[in-house]
């Protein structure tokens, strides 16, 4: 066989292969399915892990320094001590930021124009602020206008960006997620939304609902204090039309487990004696028992021996622990739990099953703040009772449907009404505890106000470390500190040493 002969064969093969892979990408691509994610995509499973990070943080780290819970032994680490490592502050800064690439993600699909959506757009923008007040209130300064712009930026290193400025940055999201609801809003699938059904009225009165909730938090800053008294007036008095809030529990944000597919509560994975072996605390539980209060006296659907959260008794009456205790002080083997006894033999739900655990924020907070905007006389339509009460009275019903009682003649039972005569930290002190219950299970909300305000005013037990100090943040992850040490370190420069005393911008007088 000759050499031309074998080039002249070469050639035909070479020619052969091209021809062979000449369309070869068209033909095995699906004609009926896109490469392409559409916006509704990314909702569901955003939501659902936003929210079970929120649970799992709620569970086992504000109920126990808010005295919610309290765990039972005597080795460190305990956070109802105000003793906890570092490492519980990985949690919740990586669930959130993971879930804002793909809030990020459904905003810049939602900008396509095949998909144009100003309506998820919005729903991202909503979502956005909502994730970074979370981030922001548990770490201070945080990665902002640089976070999550690694993949398409090549922004590995991210700059932390000042309270100040993500505040001000999460309440021009929420004005601007406000108008596209309002002016540019078209039907999202229902099917592709568990929070509301594809409502975009609930959406909007969420988002302004989450603005009033941070401009609360900000507004004893003197240096925002021109924009946000003006802004909590105009939402709750002089421009209510363009600025809806929640007017109902029925625009409570809550995802509900329903125990099917993707909608099973993270609750429900953990074994029913490790659920068990958290204690109710006795500052929680008293005042519930000492006030009578439906949410452990009315039995769920009727039968015996359950109630809605799935409290336990002892010997017929609900006992708590103290929050603080010393290490080897007690034997607090006496206790309740949030638990049912009966749950094994299936006389009932406990706030492992119930479907009402996936709380963003709901209606009662809303009038809690009303409440104390009135008291401090930035608003003159309605009286700071009167939003009390509804507050109380509809966060009750939150949870116990049924309950048809009076709420003054309630609360007056147990000398627990209105004080019409009472100075104002007094009022605002009742104002906080009953928020205090209303914001149960809402993430970290209570840490939060309580450091904002100080109350509820909570007892100090012996065995409290810190010098008895509630912690006032969670520091940064330690790999934060080898991943992006440049920015880290000016982070620890503009807001103080990285440790769990070191006050957020709000805290500050």
């Amino acid at each position: 066989m000759n050499l031309k002969y074998l080039l002249y064969t070469a050639l035909l093969s070479l020619i052969g292969l091209q021809s062979c892979d000449k369309g070869f990408e068209e033909l095995n691509t699906d004609p009926t399915k896109t490469t392409e994610a559409y916006p509704q995509q990314f909702l569901a499973n955003a939501l659902i892990n936003t929210i079970s990070n929120n649970m799992s943080r709620n569970r086992s780290f504000n109920n126990e320094l808010m005295q919610v819970t309290v765990s039972l032994g005597d080795s460190d680490g305990k956070v109802f001590r105000y003793d906890f490592r570092r490492s519980w502050s990985d949690h919740t800064w990586n669930g959130h930021f993971s879930q804002l690439s793909n809030y990020k993600d459904m905003y810049a699909k939602a900008l396509n124009e095949i998909n144009f959506s100003r309506s998820y757009q919005a729903i991202s923008l909503i979502m956005q602020a909502y994730s970074y007040g979370v981030l922001t209130d548990t770490y201070g300064d945080v990665p902002f206008t640089e976070s999550n712009l690694g993949r398409d930026s090549l922004i590995l290193e991210p700059k932390f960006d000042r309270q100040q400025d993500v505040y001000m940055g999460m309440f021009k999201m929420l004005d601007s997620a406000n108008t596209l609801l309002r002016t540019g809003a078209t039907a999202i699938e229902g099917t592709a939304d568990p929070l509301f059904a594809g409502d975009l009225t609930k959406w909007r009165k969420l988002g302004n609902s989450l603005f009033l909730r941070h401009l609360l938090r900000a507004s004893h800053k003197e240096e925002v204090k021109a924009y946000v008294i003006p802004k909590i007036q105009e939402i709750l008095q002089t421009n209510t039309s363009v600025y809806p809030i929640m007017t109902s529990n029925d625009d409570s944000a809550i995802l509900k487990w329903t125990g099917l597919g993707a909608y099973v509560s993270p609750y429900a994975g953990t074994r029913v004696q490790d659920f068990r072996a958290t204690a109710i605390c006795s500052f929680f539980i008293d005042y519930l028992r000492d006030t009578n209060d439906p949410r452990i006296n009315i039995p769920l659907y009727g039968k015996n021996g359950t109630n809605r959260w799935g409290i336990a008794t002892y010997g017929g009456d609900f006992v708590g622990v103290p929050s603080g205790y010393a290490a080897v002080s007690e034997d607090y083997s006496k206790m309740s739990y949030f638990f049912s006894s009966d749950q094994n033999s299936g006389t009932g739900n406990t706030l492992q099953t119930d479907p009402m655990t996936g709380i963003l924020m709901n209606f009662s907070e809303v009038q809690f703040i009303k409440a104390e905007a009135a008291l401090r006389g930035w608003i003159t339509n309605g009286t700071a009772e009167s939003f009390f009460y509804s507050g109380a009275e509809n966060d009750i019903k939150l949870w116990t449907p049924t309950w048809a009682d009076n709420i003054k003649d309630h609360l007056m039972a147990s000398d627990r009404e209105w004080k019409t005569d009472g100075s104002f930290e007094e009022q605002l002190e009742q104002i906080h505890l009953l928020k205090y219950f209303a914001l149960f299970l809402v993430d970290m909300q209570q840490w939060y106000e309580y450091r904002r305000t100080g109350y509820p005013v909570l007892p100090k037990g012996a065995g409290l470390k810190n010098n008895g100090e509630m912690p006032a943040r969670m520091q940064y992850p330690l790999y934060v500190q080898s991943s992006n040490p440049t920015n880290y370190k000016l982070a620890v420069q503009q807001q103080g040493a990285d440790e769990i005393n070191t006050k957020v911008w709000w805290q500050k007088p």
